[in-house]
């Protein structure tokens, strides 16, 4: 078996710690990345919060638009919507 020294113990040391080095720093690269991604995340459900709420709005709105017209009340008893052409 071949004699181990302290210079070879030492070297093996050297190139551990530049290993783990590395590590260390794609870990950090990583929790980076993941941060970006979830703020990304945060904001796209804010827009879609947004967009939830603007779609409400709408739809509110458009029923008090049917309600205003009686179209709803045509639609229900299955009349025939009105024709302009004629």
């Amino acid at each position: 078996m071949a004699e181990v020294s302290a210079d070879l113990v030492f070297e093996m040391l050297k190139r551990m710690q530049a290993d783990i080095s590395n590590v260390k720093e794609s870990v950090r690269e990583l929790r980076q990345d993941n941060i970006s991604i979830r703020s990304q995340l945060h904001t796209m459900q804010g827009d879609i919060n947004n967009l939830r709420a603007s779609v409400g709005h709408i739809e509110m709105r458009l029923d008090r638009i049917e309600n205003r017209l009686d179209l709803r009340e045509l639609a229900e008893r299955g009349q025939a919507s009105f024709d302009l052409s004629s």
